[in-house]
């Protein structure tokens, strides 16, 4: 009995040790691809999905204070077309609408008042202009023998001068109309009118923007008070491109900032102004990085360099091999970002070399990588 236990506890011992070995060895396996890390990614390809790298090294990284802000047009690079008299709105051709572009001179439209009950002012106005000029010339002639008194000469030319100046205001009127001209070259905005509505003299019409020089105005917490004098530039993003304009590449600069704070607000408006040297459309809200100073010897690297999956970020280091390009994936502490680059805290070091462009195209490489072989 005691012969035949001991054989039976003998084939449990190699049947669990016969199935243990296999499984053993998956896990070691397993293991050793998950911590293999490093692929082969060829340089035909690495060109073809525009893989670009650089050194990292330490240098200053500029500080930034992200908010919000607003596009606004410059001083002085808008002019408002308003009416010279009543009348109606008749437009001069349909192609004026919001975003065409006027010449300096160009009329925009015209002011029609032949259809009012006080009749046609552009025909009373040259009227009353041609009569004041005749009696002026008259004056000028009588003056000059004594025959009317200084005091009715000074009066033909007050009435000659108003004259002028309400004919001038009407331009060469046809048809019963009236052109107003743009006083700038640019592009038409804010149309406030259509055709066939009727105006008051001083009502606005339209406005016409140069767009050539434009204002960043962002409005910052109370909390960043102390910080206003080390702001020297800032950068902003659109939200119709992925580009990222920096003042500094558009002769910006800061223009003003507040001094005081209003009691009913709790923000502080900070101001710059910039050429508009791209499309950049006045109006628009803009997600802003105001510039400070900067972190002496950081390690940092492009944005486009980051990685993220499931809360954790990574960057794709290049490594020379003897059969080609070999790329490992590392993971990384993130600081600080400017809106173009951010500061690494760990995960790097100075003189590595890593991929700033083209990381998407790494990352499904080195997923299909990790996939095992065959599949059961």
């Amino acid at each position: 009995m005691t012969k035949i236990f001991t054989v039976f506890c003998a084939c449990l011992l190699v049947a669990c040790g016969g199935g243990s070995r296999p499984q053993q060895e998956g896990r070691e396996h397993d293991a050793g691809e998950a911590q293999h890390s490093t692929f082969e990614f060829d340089e035909e390809k690495a060109a073809a999905v525009g893989l670009r790298t650089q050194i990292v090294e330490p240098a200053p990284f500029a500080r930034a204070i992200k908010t919000s802000g607003r596009i606004l047009a410059a001083q002085g690079d808008e002019q408002t077309l308003v009416a010279t008299f009543s009348g109606i709105v008749s437009l001069k051709k349909s192609a004026f609408i919001e975003g065409a572009a006027v010449r300096k001179g160009q009329a925009v439209l015209s002011l029609v008042t032949g259809s009012l009950a006080d009749g046609d002012i552009a025909t009373r106005t040259r009227a009353v202009y041609e009569r004041a000029k005749s009696e002026y010339d008259r004056a000028q002639v009588l003056i000059k023998d004594r025959i009317i008194s200084e005091k009715d000469f000074n009066q033909a030319v007050s009435d000659y001068e108003m004259a002028k100046t309400a004919f001038a205001a009407i331009g060469d009127a046809g048809n019963g109309g009236v052109d107003i001209c743009s006083p700038i070259g640019g592009y038409l905005k804010n149309l406030r009118v259509k055709e066939g509505d009727y105006v008051e003299t001083g009502s606005p019409l339209a406005t016409v923007s140069q767009n050539s020089r434009l204002q960043l105005r962002v409005e910052l917490s109370e909390k960043y008070y102390g910080s206003l004098p080390a702001i020297q530039s800032a950068s902003f993003k659109t939200p119709y491109d992925d580009k990222l304009y920096r003042l500094s590449d558009l002769n910006g600069r800061v223009l003003s900032y507040a001094r005081s704070m209003d009691p009913d607000m709790f923000y502080i408006p900070v101001t710059f102004e910039f050429d508009n040297k791209g499309a950049i459309l006045p109006g628009g809200y803009v997600e802003a990085y105001l510039m400070t100073s900067a972190i002496p010897d950081a390690i940092s690297v492009p944005i486009t360099s980051l990685i993220e999956e499931q809360g954790v970020f990574s960057v794709f280091i290049r490594e020379d091999d003897e059969d080609g390009d070999c790329y490992r994936k590392q993971a990384v502490s993130r600081g600080a970002d400017n809106g173009s680059d951010v500061q690494i805290l760990s995960g790097l070091r100075a003189g590595d070399v890593v991929v700033t462009e083209g990381a998407y195209h790494l990352k499904l490489a080195s997923a299909s990588n990790a996939l095992p072989d065959h599949h059961h």
